[in-house]
């Protein structure tokens, strides 16, 4: 009978503890969460005094972008072979129409072209991204080589200028 009573004696006592430590365990998680909620709940932190605007010079004509325009080199034509594909701009090639591809210039840009052996120019409209072969500035639409006079050729030196928007 002794050893059942201290048998109950240390179960109640081993029992208290296990719900003791329960209980310590829910504490400490109940802490940490409150601790989480406190951080979400802070306002924000100070931030730097505004600046203080500067003043705006007057109203004027806005500076050109830069273009790298003028350029002088070798220039090329493609035609027939891509009619129909798209270009940069996502309209359908056309090789009668005045157009060209520039590796950096800007879709839409319009640009003329000088061809150097004989004077002629052309105004075309940069469209598409290239020419992707060494040692050339712009591949001509056939048209505007043409307009050139370098179809037979198949390259011409030129020289690429700004041209007003058209």
């Amino acid at each position: 009978m002794g050893q059942v009573r201290l048998g109950k004696i240390f179960f109640r006592c081993f029992c208290s503890a296990i719900s003791r430590r329960r209980s310590l365990i829910n504490l400490c998680i109940m802490i940490a969460l409150l601790q989480g909620c406190a951080l979400l709940q802070r306002g924000p932190e100070p931030s730097a005094p505004a600046p203080t605007p500067t003043p705006t010079p007057a109203p004027g004509p806005a500076p050109a972008p830069s273009t790298g325009l003028p350029q002088v080199g070798e220039a090329s034509w493609y035609g027939a072979q891509h009619e129909g594909k798209p270009t940069a701009t996502g309209a359908s090639f056309d090789p009668k129409a005045l157009t060209a591809a520039h590796k950096t210039l800007p879709l839409g840009s319009t640009v003329k072209v000088t061809n150097l052996a004989n004077g002629k120019t052309v105004i075309v409209t940069i469209n598409d991204r290239g020419p992707f072969a060494a040692n050339r500035i712009i591949d001509l639409s056939e048209a505007a080589a043409q307009a050139l006079g370098m179809t037979e050729s198949g390259t011409a030196k030129v020289r690429l200028e700004s041209a007003p928007t058209q």
